[in-house]
This record gives C-alpha cells, sequence and structure tokens, in this order.
C-alpha cells in the first residue's frame, strides 16, 4: 500500500459520501476502502432508503469490495468511515480481515472501536485490525452535528391536525413566574403535548392539583399558588388540552369527556401524585370529580369554587344555558374582556394574558367544543361516570373537603353550589365570598389562605 498519502485524504473522500448521504436524508456516515492506494469500493448511509438496518456506510463498502477483490477476506486492504463503527459493522469489519480502520468523530453512545468498548482489542479474537481514531474527528463531527440540529430544534413535533401557541406569546405574563413543564406522550392524547406546572418540593406533606376551566388556563391560580408554596406545598396546574400551553387540536370533534377525563387520570399517574388536595372550578370540577374514585389513596383534600357534577339528572341551570347559547353566537368573544366583565379590577395585562393561548380562531376549537359537552341527559358521554362519582362522594370519600363561592356568578353560583354541597359527604358550610363572580381565583389569595388553615398535613 501507498503510505505516502495521508490518511486525511482518504478521510476526505468519506466525508464527500457521508455529504450524498445528508441530501439523501440519510444519518450523514460515509465510507471508502482502500487498496495499495487506490479506492476500490465506497459506501453511505442508505438504511431508510433501502429498508435495510444493515445498510450502513462500512458494510455497504465491505460489500463493494468483496465483489471488487473476488473475495470476501479483504486482506492488505484499509477501510475509513466518518464516524466510530458499531458492533455490527465492526464485526463485519474483522469477518473481512482488514488490516487497518480508521475512523473520524468517536460515537460515545454505540461506537465500539473504542468508546463503549474495543471490540478491536478483543486478544481471543483469531484476527488483529490496527484501528485509528479522530482523523478529521471536528469536520465529521460538524457534519454530524448540522444534519441533527434542525431535528433536535424540532424535537417536539406539533402534530398535523393541531396547533401549538408560539412562546412569544407567553413573553411577559404578570405575576405567572413559573418554569413550564410538558408531558408529551400520555396514550390518551397520542403525541399532543400537554403543559403543567410543578412548583414546589416532590415530597411534600400536600400537592394542591389545580384544575381550570373553560376559557381558562393555568394562569387562573396565579394568586393561589404563591400561598400554597409559602406554606411548603407541592402545586401542580395543567393546562387541558387545547387551553394554554397545551396543544390544541383544530377540530371541534377532538374534545371528548372520555379524553379530558383520561388524559389526567394519565398525568396524575405519571407524576406520581400523593397527599393530594383536588382543587376545580368550571369544567375543572366536571371533570376532575371523577378522578379521585379512580385512586382514593391519592386524596387527602377537596376545594371547590362554583362548578358542579353534571350526572344528566338535574336541569342545567338557566344562567349556563344562556352561557352555552351566547358562545354559539359569538365564537370569537374576548376572553380577557370576559374575565375583565367579573373582575372589573384586573389590569389590561392580565386580562390579555387569558388571550394569549388564542392567538387566531384556528386555536379555539376547545373554546367552542366545551360548552355543547357539558353532559345535560342521563345517556350524555360524561354523565354515566359523573354518577358513578357522585356515589363516591356521596358514600365514599374520607377525606376534608373546603368550598368557596363567588356569589356574583351567574353561570353557577351559590343555589347550584349549594345543591352540589348535598352531594359532598361532610363538606362544612362555604366560604361566601359576596363580590366574586363566576372566576373565583381572581380573588383567591384568601380563599388559598383559608384553604391552608383548613387542609392541615
Amino acid at each position: 500500500m501507498n503510505t505516502s498519502i495521508p490518511d486525511e485524504h482518504w478521510m476526505g473522500l468519506a466525508l464527500e459520501q457521508a455529504r450524498l448521504a445528508a441530501a439523501a436524508g440519510e444519518v450523514p456516515v460515509g465510507a471508502v476502502v482502500v487498496k495499495d492506494g487506490q479506492v476500490i469500493a465506497t459506501g453511505r448511509n442508505a438504511p431508510i432508503a433501502s429498508h435495510d438496518p444493515t445498510a450502513h456506510a462500512e458494510v455497504l463498502a465491505l460489500r463493494e469490495a468483496s465483489h471488487v477483490m473476488g473475495n470476501y477476506r479483504l486482506d492488505g486492504c484499509s477501510l475509513y468511515v466518518t464516524l466510530e463503527p458499531c458492533a455490527m459493522c465492526s464485526g463485519a469489519m474483522l469477518h473481512a480481515r482488514l488490516d487497518r480502520v480508521v475512523f473520524g468523530a468517536a460515537d460515545p453512545r454505540t461506537g465500539v472501536a473504542g468508546s463503549v468498548l474495543n471490540l478491536f482489542g478483543q486478544p481471543q479474537l483469531n484476527h488483529q485490525t490496527q484501528v485509528t481514531g479522530g482523523v478529521l474527528a471536528d469536520d465529521c463531527g460538524q457534519l454530524l452535528k448540522d444534519f441533527f440540529k434542525p431535528r433536535r430544534v424540532n424535537a417536539e413535533p406539533v402534530r398535523e391536525d393541531a396547533l401549538r401557541t408560539p412562546d412569544v406569546s407567553f413573553a411577559d405574563l404578570p405575576d405567572y413566574p413559573w418554569q413550564p413543564h410538558y408531558v408529551y406522550d400520555l396514550p390518551s392524547i397520542s403525541g399532543l403535548r400537554m403543559h403543567y406546572l410543578d412548583e414546589g418540593p416532590k415530597h411534600a406533606s400536600l400537592t394542591w392539583l389545580c384544575l381550570h376551566g373553560n376559557p381558562a388556563w393555568s394562569y387562573l391560580y396565579r394568586k393561589m399558588i404563591p400561598v400554597w408554596l409559602s406554606a411548603g406545598h407541592r402545586v401542580v396546574a395543567p393546562d387541558l388540552i387545547g387551553f394554554g400551553k397545551s396543544d390544541k387540536p383544530k377540530k371541534d370533534s377532538f374534545h371528548t369527556f372520555d379524553i379530558h377525563r383520561q388524559s389526567l387520570l394519565e398525568l396524575i399517574e405519571r407524576l406520581h401524585l400523593q397527599r393530594v388536595v383536588l382543587v376545580v372550578q368550571d369544567w375543572g370540577g366536571i371533570l376532575g370529580l371523577t378522578l379521585p374514585m379512580a385512586a382514593p389513596e391519592r386524596y387527602k383534600g377537596l376545594l371547590l369554587m362554583n362548578t358542579i357534577l353534571a350526572t344528566g339528572e338535574q336541569a342545567l341551570s338557566q344562567g349556563f344555558l344562556d352561557w352555552r347559547a351566547w358562545c354559539q353566537t359569538q365564537p370569537l368573544f374576548d376572553v380577557g374582556k370576559l374575565f375583565k366583565r367579573g373582575n372589573p379590577d384586573m389590569m389590561p395585562n392580565e386580562s390579555a394574558a387569558y388571550n394569549a393561548p388564542f392567538p387566531d380562531k384556528g386555536y379555539r376549537a376547545a373554546l367552542r367544543a366545551f360548552p355543547p359537552m357539558v353532559p345535560e341527559l342521563a345517556d350524555s358521554p360524561g354523565a354515566a361516570i359523573s354518577r358513578q362519582a357522585q356515589n363516591f362522594w356521596r358514600n365514599d370519600w374520607q377525606g376534608h373537603t373546603f368550598m368557596a363561592i363567588g356569589q356574583q356568578d351567574p353561570v353557577l353560583g351559590e343555589t347550584v353550589m349549594r345543591h352540589l354541597q348535598g352531594q359532598i359527604k361532610g363538606c362544612p358550610e362555604p366560604m361566601l365570598l359576596p363580590h366574586a363572580g363566576h372566576f373565583v381565583q381572581e380573588q383567591g389569595s384568601v380563599i388559598a389562605e383559608a384553604a391552608v388553615r383548613h387542609f392541615k398535613p
């Protein structure tokens, strides 16, 4: 073999093959086989195009070289490859009796020429192949980085049938300093990203699980969360799919009672929540009140605010029927304006925060879908499981309960809440807030403080 030609020359030819692989959408790894100062074979990654898990650059180059040589043993040959070979390729190289293997970038995850292990350094093998690593390592590694960078940027792809509110929409939200957390693989929502807040110590004496309603999101709890954190507790506040920072399916038909209930059950299981005080309002209660019977040992308390248990047995309130009808005629209503109507002291940037998840009508499927989803009849979706929950709360609930009522709520006000009070075993006289409307959490700090006193760990 002509040894006057440096390794960098041959590795440069392997890099050309790697670039061709990248252009074809394959992981950019290239290889060449050299004998007596001549390239006798080339190879580039092709497992995707060929539907062949063995179609690594090294294997393809070895196959071509064997045909050229008329022998599977490649005595006197050297193989140059841009990435440290894996176990499969290294085994093939040893079987081919290569004189030498030269690689560029190390592979700390699957490389077996010294990174994960050194297959070539096993003295028990009957053939010893010389290995040299790190030739043009920066160039080889950069090619791989450039290939994977856009894929890593989109490591959290959005489903084709969903939208994701841009992060810039949530910049500089007032009184919402907490870092986002995401889960991507809950079985019930098949690749949709769910957002949740998770603040405070993981093994706190109490975990407050805060469920919002329509058209709110976890921002609704910004005045309550600091109180509970100051008490040394943990707070978990998810955004339902279609709301807040969670992904937003484009079609109204995605949204069903069962899907939203199951996704919450799966999130609770994923986070291994224990010693939970369930905090519910609006749809947070319609869904949330059906959760504890699935694992009652997780729950120590229940904090109720302006919500219902929709069993289909009682007629929906006139206030709710009016709200549902209004939503049908006002599909593009201003969410922030709605919140400010019941909370006149709200600042403009707070109102804007409630609009943040919904930059245009394409993001509003959940806002359209939720009002008609409330179980109205005995056979409505969600009604049967709600009746099971009603039996649980009446007869089996062993925890403590605290109720707060915003008396200015025209939809789910005191009359509705008094009826619910009678469905909850051991529910004491509620805390009345004469100036609070439907979104009671806007006066939440006083409620949170009272709840801390009520739910003693």
